[in-house]
C-alpha cells in the first residue's frame, strides 16, 4: 500500500515538472517570437541551451540582433558624418497627408537658429521662405538659388538642392542648403593659399641662391688682394645674380600682367576669322614641328570678343598643344565647335600623352608649370580672360587625350 501511495507520488511530480517544463518552453518561445516583432534584442538566451528544440530559433534571434546592432552602428556614423558637414540638411519623412521632420542635421539647426523641430509644418514659423517655396514645387526635385533671411539679417543667397526617394514604402524628402557666400570665401582662401605657396616658392627659389652668392662676394672683396681665379667667381656670380634678378623681374611681369588684366573690349567677330588668324599666327611653328591641323568647325557665328584678349587666349592653348606633341609619332590638333543652347563651345584637342593626373588639378594655378622655360601663366591667363567675357575655360580627358573647351555666351 505504502509503495502504491509512494509511486502515485512520484508520478504526480514527474507531471508537474513537464508541466512546468512545457510551461516555461512555451513561454519562452512567445518571449523570443515577441523580442524580434518588438526589435527588442536586450535579452541573452544563450543560457537556454537546454532548449535544443530551439536552437534554430535562438539563432535566428542572434542574426537579426547582430544586424540591429550593426544597423545602429551605421545610423550613428550617418548621423555623426551629417552633423559635422557645413551643409544645411534637413530629411523629411511622410507620414499620412504630413511630413515629419526625420533629421535636422546640427548646420543646419545652429546656423538658421532653429530648434530641433518634429513636424514639417513648424518651419513655417522659422523659414518662411523656404517653406513656401518647397510648398510651391510640391516636394518636387529642384536645384535653384534662393535667399533666405533669418535672424532678422539681410537676405543671404544659397544654393537649394531638393531630392525624393522611397525606401521600403516609406517617403524622404531630402532638402539640401548650402551658402553661396560660405562657398566663395572658401575658394578665395583656397586661392590665395595657392597662391602664397606658387610666390613663397619663386621668391625663395631665388632668394636663396642670391643670398648665399651674396655672402660669398662679400668675402672675396675683403681680401687685399683678388686672385684671377677669384675674379673670375665674382663675374661667374654677378652673371648668376643678374640672371636670378631677370626671373625674379620676369616674374614679377607675369604677375602684374594677372592682377591687372584690363576690362575686354568686345567687338562682333566671325568665329571663322577669330580661329584663321590664331591658325595663321601659329603656322610657321606648325611647319616647324610638322603639326597637321584640322578644323572641324562647318558654320560660321558672330561672337562679341576682345579680338586682342582672345586671340591671346587661342595661342596660348594651341602652344600647349605643340608642347603636348613633342616627341609623339602622331602629331594632331583637331579644333571644332558646338551651339547649345545661346552657348558657343570651341574645343581644341590635340594627340599627345594628356595631362598626367596628379597635375590635373594644378594646371590652372598661377605660375604652375612643368616646363623649364615656361612661366606658368599661360591657361591662368587664358581662364581670365574667358571668365570676364562671361564664359568658362574647362578641359576633359578621354583616352589620355586631352581636349580643351572655351563656352562663350551669346549676349
Amino acid at each position: 500500500m505504502l509503495s502504491f501511495v509512494f509511486f502515485l507520488l512520484i508520478i504526480l511530480f514527474l507531471i508537474i515538472e513537464i508541466c512546468y517544463y512545457i510551461k516555461n518552453a512555451f513561454l519562452l518561445y512567445d518571449k523570443t517570437i515577441i523580442s524580434i516583432l518588438n526589435n527588442d534584442f536586450s535579452s541573452d538566451f544563450s543560457k537556454h541551451k537546454s532548449y535544443k528544440n530551439y536552437a534554430n530559433l535562438f539563432q535566428l534571434y542572434e542574426t537579426l540582433k547582430n544586424k540591429e546592432s550593426l544597423e545602429i552602428s551605421k545610423d550613428i556614423i550617418y548621423r555623426s558624418i551629417l552633423n559635422n558637414i557645413d551643409t544645411g540638411i534637413i530629411i523629411l519623412k511622410k507620414e499620412g497627408e504630413d511630413w515629419d521632420v526625420f533629421l535636422m542635421n546640427n548646420y543646419f539647426s545652429k546656423h538658421f537658429d532653429i530648434p530641433k523641430i518634429t513636424k514639417w509644418k513648424y518651419l513655417k514659423k522659422f523659414l518662411p521662405s523656404l517653406y513656401q517655396i518647397i510648398e510651391k514645387n510640391d516636394f518636387k526635385e529642384v536645384k535653384i538659388p534662393l535667399e533666405i533671411s533669418f535672424k532678422h539679417q539681410d537676405a543671404q543667397l544659397y544654393v537649394m538642392q531638393t531630392s525624393r526617394s522611397e525606401i521600403y514604402d516609406q517617403d524622404y524628402f531630402i532638402i539640401l542648403l548650402n551658402s553661396i557666400q560660405n562657398l566663395i570665401e572658401k575658394k578665395e582662401k583656397q586661392a590665395w593659399v595657392n597662391l602664397m605657396n606658387v610666390i613663397s616658392h619663386e621668391l625663395l627659389n631665388s632668394i636663396t641662391p642670391i643670398r648665399s652668392i651674396s655672402k660669398n662676394l662679400q668675402e672675396l672683396v675683403q681680401q687685399e688682394v683678388i686672385s684671377t681665379e677669384d675674379l673670375e667667381d665674382v663675374k661667374n656670380s654677378v652673371s648668376t645674380i643678374l640672371r636670378r634678378s631677370d626671373h625674379l623681374q620676369q616674374f614679377v611681369e607675369s604677375y602684374r600682367k594677372l592682377a591687372m588684366l584690363p576690362a575686354p573690349k568686345k567687338l562682333s567677330t566671325e568665329l571663322s576669322k577669330w580661329i584663321e588668324n590664331g591658325l595663321k599666327i601659329m603656322a610657321v611653328l606648325f611647319e616647324k614641328e610638322n603639326i597637321e591641323v584640322i578644323n572641324t568647325i562647318s558654320f560660321d557665328r558672330l561672337i562679341s570678343i576682345d579680338n586682342q584678349q582672345m586671340e591671346q587666349v587661342l595661342i596660348n592653348l594651341l602652344t600647349n598643344c605643340i608642347h603636348a606633341l613633342a616627341g609623339m609619332e602622331k602629331k594632331q590638333i583637331i579644333i571644332s565647335a558646338e551651339i547649345k543652347e545661346r552657348r558657343t563651345f570651341i574645343m581644341i584637342s590635340d594627340s599627345g600623352r594628356g595631362i598626367e593626373k596628379e597635375i590635373q588639378k594644378k594646371i590652372f594655378l598661377p605660375f604652375f608649370t612643368t616646363r623649364k622655360e615656361g612661366a606658368g601663366i599661360g591657361l591662368t591667363l587664358s581662364k581670365s580672360i574667358i571668365e570676364s567675357h562671361g564664359g568658362y575655360l574647362t578641359y576633359r580627358i578621354i583616352n589620355k587625350k586631352t581636349t580643351f573647351s572655351i563656352c562663350l555666351l551669346d549676349e
